[in-house]
């Protein structure tokens, strides 16, 4: 616990950066923006911790990581030690430490944001991963069996975080993956550049393995199992759904059904996943000299640069101003360094093709703000007489995702929302007993850190009803 002197020097001591690619020099490869934090930045930084009390941050951590006690074992220099603090709440640290909204969750709450800039939390948390992967991992004590199983649809983060903390508890969990490699959005939906796959999300990954969890990849559930099947037929005692939101919305204006339209899941999937960057890869996808990205989320930036980095001038268009993107500040701020531009205030009418049926130009119109919307944002509205085309030879759509229907259709009892969500409580049980679900299959998609919260959570309440069988 740092004395009065120590709050002061911590107040003191600017926040440290962390070093990155040249913007011009990472706009043309698909290797990691953001270099993190060595040895000697990282205990730098961690000195700047004032250690409270009652640390706002912890309870603004989806999944409670205990973050003054691994930061405090960082400024000894016991890394590994800081590891073994994360991995008590947390089994994707490096994952985590990169794409998690730190500024609106731990460090948005960190005191000395009050007045100044907040603890790095979330590169302190991937250095202590990257450190900690490193030099040989952290050992993790599981419980002796308890003869129960457990299955898991989707080994994205709710999924991966819901088995873990089973696994740690004794039981015999598997993993069931629709595509033909584990991670979900950690795999085919996050760019290289942001989420290394081989180094950070496979390592990750092995980690949970590690525990005992097995997963069997290539298996759809509502097709190749169900979850009737899994609880009658195959001995499963409980069965969690963590299977994401992955169905794309579209505008639903002319022009939407030409070549060379795309979803944001489309086209990061192959790019990501298949490798449709690499010429050794026989996944090609097209993006032309010019592309357009609908959308002012994460996954449109995600998308945009991943285009400019296939070698297109790159847009973005949205529909409201540069203060209501939902995108992160440091995606928005990567973006613009890159040269992505935005077009704000813009919304697009119709897609123009050629006469072989090719995008040709988006035709948009602009939009002024009005009154606030149901979530408090000002509504757009559009200026009449005011429309215009962007020349273009792609169009990607990110306008949000929902959870695919088909396994609330082929399980019985399973209740969903008007927005196509499974409706489940607070940790995760269904409207079917046995069954829980979190992430984005429950709450639509939302964030990487969020999912594994739930996750978590429904691993806690599977618990207390295998206990109760």
């Amino acid at each position: 616990m740092q004395n009065r002197e120590g709050k002061v020097m911590a107040n003191r001591i600017p926040r440290v950066p962390v070093r990155e690619q040249n913007p011009k020099v990472r706009a043309t490869n698909f290797e990691e923006v953001c270099y993190g934090y060595n040895a000697e930045e990282a205990q730098l930084e961690a000195t700047r911790c004032l250690s409270c009390k009652n640390p706002r941050c912890v309870s603004a951590c989806p999944v409670n990581i205990q973050i003054p006690s691994f930061i405090s074992k960082v400024v000894e220099g016991d890394f590994a030690g800081a590891a073994s603090v994360i991995a008590q709440d947390s089994s994707l640290p490096a994952i985590c430490g990169r794409v998690c909204p730190q500024e609106t969750q731990c460090e948005g709450s960190c005191i000395l944001g009050v007045k100044g800039e907040p603890v790095a939390i979330g590169k302190l948390e991937r250095f202590v991963a990257d450190w900690s992967r490193e030099n040989g991992g952290v050992k993790t004590e599981v419980a002796e069996p308890n003869g129960h199983k457990v299955a898991v649809i989707g080994s994205g983060p709710a999924g991966l975080a819901c088995a873990s903390d089973l696994a740690k508890l004794g039981y015999d969990v598997t993993i069931f993956e629709a595509l033909h490699r584990p991670g979900g959005v950690l795999v085919y939906g996050i760019p290289e550049f942001r989420l290394p796959k081989d180094e950070v999300v496979e390592a990750e990954i092995n980690e949970v393995r590690a525990l005992g969890v097995k997963i069997e990849t290539d298996v759809i559930a509502g097709r190749t199992v169900t979850i009737d099947s899994l609880l009658d037929d195959e001995g499963f005692d409980a069965v969690f759904i963590g299977s994401g939101a992955g169905l794309p919305k579209f505008m639903n204006i002319p022009g939407e059904n030409l070549n060379g339209v795309f979803s944001a899941n489309e086209f990061l999937t192959r790019n990501n996943l298949m490798k449709a960057y690499r010429d050794d890869y026989m996944t090609p996808i097209h993006a032309g000299k010019k592309v357009v990205v609908v959308g002012g989320g994460n996954v449109a930036m995600d998308a945009a640069r991943t285009a400019l980095r296939l070698g297109a001038e790159t847009t973005i268009v949205y529909r409201r101003t540069e203060n209501e993107l939902p995108a992160r500040r440091e995606e928005v701020h990567h973006a613009k360094e890159e040269g992505i531009q935005f077009a704000m205030l813009t919304n697009p009418v119709e897609i123009l093709g050629d006469e072989k049926g090719w995008v040709r130009a988006v035709k948009c119109i602009r939009m002024e703000l009005g009154e606030p919307d149901e979530s408090g944002r000002r509504s757009p509205v559009a200026v009449p007489g005011s429309e215009f085309e962007i020349e273009t030879e792609t169009v990607i759509m990110s306008l949000g995702t929902s959870p695919n229907p088909l396994i609330a259709k082929t399980t019985g009892g399973l209740e969903t929302n008007r927005r196509g969500c499974l409706v489940a409580d607070e940790n995760g049980a269904t409207t079917r007993a046995g069954v829980f679900a979190g992430g984005d299959a429950v709450t639509g998609a939302a964030t990487v850190i969020l999912a594994m919260g739930a996750g978590r959570k429904a691993a806690a309440a599977i618990h207390e009803y295998v206990k109760g069988l």
